[in-house]
């Protein structure tokens, strides 16, 4: 699996630290401390995620995990030298294989080269976090680890629908992908996936099954999208997750009062009032864009009388409203390490029906 490019290297053998064994061949650090490996004629950036998974036996679980059909298209990212690649090639119409890496495309268009399977396979070369993706059923790889977050989520935000994604993660984020309220693994992470998803640990993948092994163990999960999604906005939702599991063992009360979260709030309230004929009389000179609307709505106004404008109380406190929404919600005294998605549905119903909102 391939993160981004290889850097050039400068190898001094002296200086390299000799033949490493295990791997079987060499292994140097870069200028920027990574180390790179060599294995099979190939040098592999370990700092940069690349980690192919040589067991067939792995491979061949994966493949039958994602369940896949012969009219599949498939994305897979970090293909590297193709080990998987090759495999779903025999099985589907066709598969989209995103790599960063020049040398490692290289030697994966040489693998397929002259082949049957050659016609069946599309190879994009770039970073997968920026570009669009493309259309596909089912999305199959051993991911570089350090985009396993981004990338779910640009994945699980990806229209049209998928079917399934059968990803190899670092055992760690594995865990917290699948983790529930209560465990000591909980986080944003688990509860904004698990909003929009159906996840499941299908295997962990001992760290000899790669070439070079990683420091860490893995773990096979299987992330199957909400078709259709809950009714949320998710960059609403996410704005409120974030505030509570900043420190998810505080009560809510007490997570937001933050003033860095006060002000946010504050001066969402003022927009939303801004927008919904009511305004705060001594923002007009601070904000260009509310003096803007207050000017049309007051233009509104004096064309049809019936429609008026309430002004927010100068010495309205946004800190007491919140504190006023927690309570009359029942979340006042829970912590969000405890809480589940409907917990926090309710929740952001109740700020959102006090003019509150989180983006």
């Amino acid at each position: 699996s391939a993160g981004r490019a290889a850097p050039a290297v400068s190898v001094d053998r002296s200086a390299a630290g000799g033949r490493s064994h295990r791997s079987g061949g060499w292994r140097i650090a870069d200028a920027h401390g990574n180390t790179l490996v060599s294995a099979l004629g190939i040098l592999f950036n370990t700092g940069a995620g690349q980690h192919i998974l040589k067991n067939p036996l792995v491979v061949n679980s994966i493949i039958d995990k994602a369940a896949l059909r012969r009219t599949d298209v498939v994305l897979e990212v970090g293909p590297g030298t193709g080990n998987l690649t090759v495999k779903m090639l025999e099985k589907v119409k066709k598969v989209i294989a995103c790599e960063i890496d020049p040398r490692l495309v290289g030697e994966l268009q040489k693998r397929v080269q002259g082949t049957c399977l050659a016609n069946k396979l599309e190879i994009k070369v770039g970073d997968v976090l920026k570009t669009d993706l493309p259309f596909f059923d089912a999305c199959v790889a051993n991911l570089p680890y350090q985009i396993s977050s981004p990338f779910v989520f640009k994945l699980l935000l990806h229209r049209p629908f998928f079917r399934c994604a059968i990803l190899m993660f670092q055992r760690e984020f594995a865990l917290r992908l699948v983790a529930k309220p209560g465990s000591k693994l909980y986080c944003r992470l688990s509860i904004n996936t698990q909003l929009l998803a159906r996840v499941d640990h299908l295997m962990k993948v001992g760290k000899n099954n790669f070439r070079p092994p990683p420091k860490v163990e893995s773990s096979v999960v299987r992330i199957e999208p909400k078709n259709p999604p809950p009714p949320i906005n998710f960059q609403e939702w996410d704005g409120l997750v974030r505030i509570a599991f900043v420190r998810k063992n505080k009560t809510l009360s007490a997570a937001f009062k933050s003033s860095a979260v006060e002000q946010l709030l504050d001066h969402n309230y003022r927009i939303h009032c801004s927008l919904h004929n009511t305004v705060s009389s001594f923002l007009l000179y601070d904000i260009p864009f509310l003096c803007t609307v207050t000017c049309i709505l007051t233009f509104i106004r004096n064309l049809y009388p019936i429609f008026h404008l309430q002004e927010i109380p100068e010495n309205f406190k946004i800190a007491e409203k919140i504190q006023t929404v927690l309570k009359d919600t029942g979340y006042s005294e829970k912590r969000a390490r405890s809480m589940d998605i409907d917990d926090f549905i309710r929740l952001l119903h109740g700020f959102n029906s006090e003019g509150i909102h989180f983006s």
